[in-house]
């Protein structure tokens, strides 16, 4: 499957819902974290107009613990089955090969790695093998390590490197090009001021020649700038900052929230 037969708008930046079954992820940890309350915010975020929804069962966030296979596939399985038949557009955000495959065979078309292929070394093989749509990541590290591994010389240069060699290896591992979606990764690994000097430099990465997946909602980033503690308090700064990202012609932005910033979205096509 390539990115074009998910037949999402070209004529927009598209919105991937964030939809966390965990009771630990940065923003939304616990509002969804049972099979029920999951659904039924996915049911919500997909009649609001969300494009896709991304799915995970174990927080990514800096410092956060891994938690067992089985019990982030009892998490994931029900919700995809569900909102799958629903007629949803399912990324599985994981960095397990296993629940990748898993996901996929219960209806999800992608699969969203915020390890780019290094926290299993089966994956590219894998999503390859499942002929899936895959995003590819930038990070340093695991979520206990990343923050310390945020030393560039040059950010922009060294994250536009180090995705096109993960993205060659994904090529060499027999994913298809155009089933590739890159994402530079903000807050993984990376300083508030590295984050703004990629979102300026964003046409390095599409130089690749990938679709360019931005995910800052509600990141502390955004909070060190208005000074919003709370991350429910910086989904103003996030939905501006959706209204930039589609006045230049990004191709996605994965959020938390989904009519605001289809809102934001229109507001920026109307003006364009």
């Amino acid at each position: 499957m390539s990115v074009k037969d998910l037949n999402l708008p070209t004529d927009r930046t598209i919105v991937m819902g964030i939809l966390n079954v965990t009771p630990d992820s940065f923003a939304d940890g616990g509002r969804y974290q049972t099979t029920a309350s999951a659904i039924e915010r996915g049911l919500v975020m997909l009649e609001e107009g969300a494009d896709i929804i991304d799915i995970g069962g174990e927080s990514t966030r800096p410092g956060a613990d891994r938690v067992d296979v089985d019990e982030e596939l009892a998490r994931i399985l029900p919700v995809v089955t569900v909102l799958a038949k629903a007629g949803a557009i399912i990324s599985i955000d994981t960095k397990r090969a296993i629940t990748a495959e898993k996901a996929i065979s219960a209806g999800a078309q992608i699969v969203n790695d915020v390890s780019g292929g290094l926290s299993d070394s089966a994956m590219f093989s894998k999503v390859a093998s499942l002929g899936c749509v895959y995003i590819a990541m930038h990070t340093r590290g695991d979520s206990q390590q990343m923050q310390s591994m945020a030393t560039y010389s040059d950010v922009v240069r060294e994250v536009t490197e180090e995705i096109s060699q993960r993205v060659t290896s994904a090529l060499n591992a027999g994913i298809k090009r155009d089933s590739l979606i890159v994402d530079p990764g903000l807050g993984f690994a990376k300083e508030a001021e590295d984050n703004w000097t990629l979102l300026a430099n964003l046409p390095a990465l599409e130089e690749l020649g990938f679709p360019v997946l931005v995910g800052a909602s509600r990141k502390r980033f955004l909070g060190n700038l208005t000074g919003a503690q709370n991350p429910d308090d910086r989904e103003a700064a996030t939905i501006a900052l959706t209204h930039f990202l589609a006045q230049r012609g990004t191709w996605g932005v994965r959020v938390h929230s989904v009519k605001p910033h289809r809102d934001a979205i229109a507001v920026a096509g109307e003006l364009a």
